[in-house]
């Protein structure tokens, strides 16, 4: 088994940790309550679910053929790779806690449930946005494990588009939550705590 084989394997049983992970926590959120994505704005919801599925397709084309992304490749020694691991492996846990502070409060848009509740909790109480601050070291993890400038690309585009959004979710935050709203963004960070 050459390196890149050594890769493979943990990357896809990293990734199907992820998948199984967040499924399980987007299906214990789930309601029957219908959601209305197109508050974000079709543009939005058409290009974030786009470089979603990029992102994500692309680990899975990686797994199966990463010479498909030579083009992109970066000379990292090993050691550095294993080290993405382990980043991935803190983004795991890290985007676990952010869901586990969610709770029935996930959504896949900026569109509030009618049951929500502000949570100030787990990552929320230094940060409004730690799923969207979880993007980040994730493209940095799966950038080192893969060798490649392609997910840190991603990354920066799907951050972005994120960030773009990030102000009419806190539109219908303040909105919805009111001064409560506005007194937790004046103590807290958007992506990174408040120094």
């Amino acid at each position: 088994m050459d390196n890149q084989t050594g890769f493979r394997i943990a990357l896809a049983l990293l990734f199907l940790v992820m998948l199984v992970g967040a499924g399980r926590f987007r299906l214990r959120s789930r309601t029957k309550e219908q959601l209305d994505r197109r508050q974000e704005g079709i543009p939005m919801l058409i290009l974030l679910r786009l470089a979603g599925l990029i992102a994500w397709g692309s680990v899975v084309v990686w797994i199966v053929s990463p010479g498909l992304f030579a083009f992109a490749r970066v000379g990292l020694p090993d050691l550095a790779r294993w080290c993405g691991m382990v980043v991935g492996l803190l983004c795991i846990l890290w985007i676990g806690w952010v869901m586990r502070s969610l709770g029935a409060n996930l959504t896949d848009t900026v569109v509030t449930r009618e049951k929500a509740y502000l949570v100030t909790a787990g990552p929320y109480r230094w940060i409004r946005h730690p799923l969207y601050t979880g993007v980040i070291p994730s493209g940095v993890f799966l950038s080192m494990v893969t060798a490649t400038w392609w997910f840190l690309m991603m990354t920066a585009v799907i951050f972005v588009l994120l960030w773009l959004r990030t102000a009419k979710e806190e539109r219908n935050l303040e909105a919805r939550f009111g001064h409560g709203y506005r007194a937790y963004m004046a103590q807290t960070g958007r992506f990174l705590p408040r120094v």
